[in-house]
């Protein structure tokens, strides 16, 4: 049997454009409890559903990394290069092959469930994952009546 190499860890995906105290907010929230012991910020060059970037994947990188700090637990990676894709099913499959969690938590705001069934792959997402959903004011309504949950 393969060993875990780290029992739970998160994903928190997106473009970061800009990242910003929010999603920082959230990360705290989601390693406190669900007891993460790792949380990867999985940058993306290019959100397919949204228009070209404000900042560019340099600038953007810089600024979460002074956002983040010197975090121990939340991990900043950039893997569109090394899995030739944004898509977050790949991403997925990725962490689950190289990190071997035994839970790993797929992090995300209301405001990406009302639209999640529009993912490629989004059911394998679900399956494969505990998904976590944060409350984004303005969005609630319309998550609630997604097809995801």
């Amino acid at each position: 049997m393969a060993k875990h190499l780290v029992d739970k860890i998160g994903i928190l995906g997106g473009s970061f454009d800009p990242a910003h105290k929010g999603h920082l907010t959230i990360s705290k929230i989601a390693i406190r409890k669900a007891k993460l012991k790792k949380l990867y910020w999985i940058v993306t060059k290019q959100n397919p559903f949204k228009k070209k970037p404000f900042f560019s994947l340099k600038k953007r990188l810089t600024k979460i990394k002074k956002l983040v700090g010197k975090s121990k637990i939340i991990e900043i990676l950039y893997l569109d290069g090394i899995i030739r894709s944004s898509r977050s099913i790949d991403v997925v499959k990725y962490i689950l092959k190289k990190k071997k969690p035994k839970n790993l938590y797929f992090i995300i705001g209301s405001d990406i469930l009302s639209e999640l069934h529009k993912w490629k792959s989004w059911k394998k997402i679900v399956k494969l994952t505990k998904l976590v959903v944060f409350s984004r004011e303005g969005y609630d309504k319309n998550s609630k009546g997604s097809i995801v949950i």
